[in-house]
């Protein structure tokens, strides 16, 4: 028996989540007695796996597979599940992969739990602690059944480093023909240094910056951070930012260790999107924004004054520090 992870992919690199993931179900794994098996797909250098304490990889490589279908997909991780005897199956918080848990759950008969944020609270009977209400609360999830399917919280457990001397094993899952009757015409993505879903800091605008020919400032402020950038809804929905960059409950959610929210007044969507971000920054000339009710730091003032400002001592700090 062995715990399995699907090892999450781009490009034919691996996404930060694959190494939380690993990282997290190393040490699941050692407290159940066994070892992390992992299933990527059409990925390239799988032995950095080995570093967050992966002991084995299961390699698909199939031009089928080189879009997302998450149908596809979730065959292959429950064919690798069965071929190992697998009794955990782990998964990331990612669009992607939340589109699959339920299918892999119901392939395997298994029980799921999404949006888990620690390690397993007891493993007879397994119980695990997950996000619930758009992350305003937590609750004790009990699964009874043979099989476990989990999808772990980004950004939730962190990179622990674990070397293992991972065996590789060239995978050949059956596919089925009509999975694909869909075709994927084009895939469009974002082409910024940070993207949204691998970033630990993002900085996001919205329409208290008044207008695209400010968003400048907020790139240069995101620059220095290290961050990618990101806006609300209300940006997208003007044209003034690519739809791939909208943050929120309807746009892409973030977990980031740092949020830093600028010209947003907070609308309950927005901040239900964010809300598992560890630490909230605004800047707003609202007082009575709603943000700053669920901010841990705030700014009154004009976003068009304080962000230079704000990027000129930042760079001033680093290089002082360098």
């Amino acid at each position: 028996m062995s715990l399995l992870i699907y090892a999450e992919s781009a490009d034919g690199k691996f996404k930060k989540v694959a190494f939380e993931l690993a990282s997290y179900a190393k040490k699941v794994a050692e407290s159940l007695g066994t070892t992390v098996t992992a299933v990527t797909v059409n990925a390239g250098n799988v032995s950095e796996l080995s570093k967050y304490g992966v002991d084995k990889v299961l390699k698909v490589s199939n031009d089928k597979l080189n879009n997302f279908n998450a149908k596809a997909f979730a065959d292959v991780v429950e064919q690798a599940a069965q071929k190992e005897g697998a009794k955990v199956i782990l998964l990331s918080s990612t669009t992607d992969s939340l589109y699959m848990a339920p299918l892999v759950a119901v392939g395997l008969d298994a029980g799921f739990a999404s949006n888990v944020v620690g390690l397993p609270l007891s493993t007879s009977p397994f119980q695990v602690k997950r996000n619930a209400f758009s992350n305003k609360a937590f609750n004790i999830t009990e699964i009874n059944t043979d099989v476990k399917v989990l999808s772990l919280a980004k950004n939730s457990y962190g990179l622990v480093e674990s070397n293992a001397a991972a065996v590789e094993e060239d995978f050949a899952p059956s596919l089925n023909d009509a999975d694909f009757n869909v075709k994927v015409e084009s895939v469009e993505k974002t082409t910024g240094k940070v993207t949204i879903a691998d970033a630990d800091v993002v900085v996001s605008g919205g329409r208290g910056l008044k207008g695209p020919e400010n968003w400048g400032i907020l790139e240069d402020l995101a620059g220095v951070l290290g961050a990618a950038t990101a806006c609300s809804k209300p940006v997208s929905d003007l044209g003034w930012r690519p739809h791939s960059e909208h943050v929120g409950q309807t746009g892409k959610p973030v977990a980031a260790n740092l949020y830093v929210a600028v010209g947003i007044s907070g609308a309950i969507q927005h901040i239900a999107g964010i809300n598992s971000s560890k630490v909230k920054v605004v800047i707003n000339t609202d007082a009575d924004a709603p943000f700053f009710k669920v901010a841990d730091y705030g700014i009154v003032g004009d976003a068009l004054e304080i962000l230079p400002r704000l990027t000129q001592k930042l760079k001033e700090f680093k290089t002082q520090n360098a």
